[in-house]
Parts: C-alpha cells; structure tokens; sequence
C-alpha cells in the first residue's frame, strides 16, 4: 500500500490531538507506545531542483497558527507542551491538564461545532457495510476480507461541522502564537 503524504494542517491538528489523547487516554498511549517503531518510514523522496516551480502552492499556514494562538492564550497549551512534566508529580501534571482543558475547551467551543461521527457509544458492536466512507472510519485490529466487517466501536471519531476563526487586522504576524511578556516597574 503507497504511503501518502499529509498535508501541514493535518498532521499539526493530528499531533494536537495525539498529545491529548495520549495524556488522558492511558489504553491509547499503551497503543501508541507499543507501535511506534513497528513500521519503517516511507522512503523520502529525492528533493525537486531548487529552479523547478513547485506542483502545488505552499498552503497557508495562517489558519492552523491561528486556532493554535487561541488555545495558547485561552489554555496556555503551548506552555504545557513545550514544559517537560516528567519530573513532576502526577497531582501537578493532572492540576495543569484541568487549567490545559478548560481553557482550551472554551476555545474551541467558541470557534468550532464539533459532533461525533458515529452515534454509537464506544463499546458497542457496529457493522459497516461495503462502501463505507474510510474517512470516517478507520478500521484497527485484524483486517482481513471484504466488508461487511463487524467490531467494537473504540473510539467514535470527531467531525468538525463549523470552525470561524478570528479575522485577523492589520499585518500580524501568524507565526507568533503569544508574544513575549515583559513586566515594567
């Protein structure tokens, strides 16, 4: 099977959402743990002539920056993740997560609808019929066959439905998703 590539936006809303599951979800850090070196990297490929013009335009990293500045500045998620919490105790790191989710949480709520894609409860028994949407559901464990495929729903898969992010005045720079503070007096 080719390995595809995923697009900045994609892997930076994914490795958001990895890094919190992984600190609240203690099966799927188990999961991640055990299969992070179980498949080699897909070979790189060689770099395109610096004189060629690029296939595709470079996306526009702007959006993404952006809703990362909001949960930086409702959340501090930034702060939490950039600080190396293995020497604090469990208490410490769980009393930030709350601050973390709160703020965060409010953050998204105010900018984003978000909905489950399935309806199921985790834990219930599914089956999905040929020509489900891969997009939606992504089957783990044991694959083999043709669908109908019948399993577990382990996780039920977030959707966004609407996401308005600020709009931006005068000639920010997206980069800085919080500035320095400096105390005068």
């Amino acid at each position: 099977m080719a390995q595809q590539r995923l697009p900045f936006f994609t892997r930076l809303w994914f490795a958001w959402l990895c890094s919190l599951r992984v600190l609240f979800d203690a099966r799927f850090a188990a999961r991640v743990w055990a299969v992070r070196d179980a498949q080699p990297l897909p070979p790189v490929a060689p770099a395109a002539p610096t004189s060629a013009p690029s296939p595709t335009p470079t996306p526009n990293p702007s959006p993404a920056l952006q809703l990362l500045s909001l949960f930086q500045r409702e959340g501090r998620l930034v702060d939490f993740l950039q600080q190396d919490v293995a020497s604090f105790p469990d208490a410490d790191v769980g009393a930030a997560a709350r601050v973390v989710h709160e703020g965060c949480r409010k953050a998204l709520r105010a900018h984003a609808d978000i909905e489950p894609v399935r309806e199921e409860a985790e834990g219930a028994r599914v089956r999905l019929e040929a020509g489900f949407d891969a997009d939606q559901v992504k089957l783990v464990g044991e694959v083999k066959g043709q669908p109908p495929y019948e399993g577990v729903l382990r996780h039920r898969g977030w959707r966004a439905t609407r996401l308005e992010l600020p709009t931006m005045v005068g000639a920010h720079d997206a980069k800085i998703l919080a500035p320095a503070e400096v105390e005068l007096g």
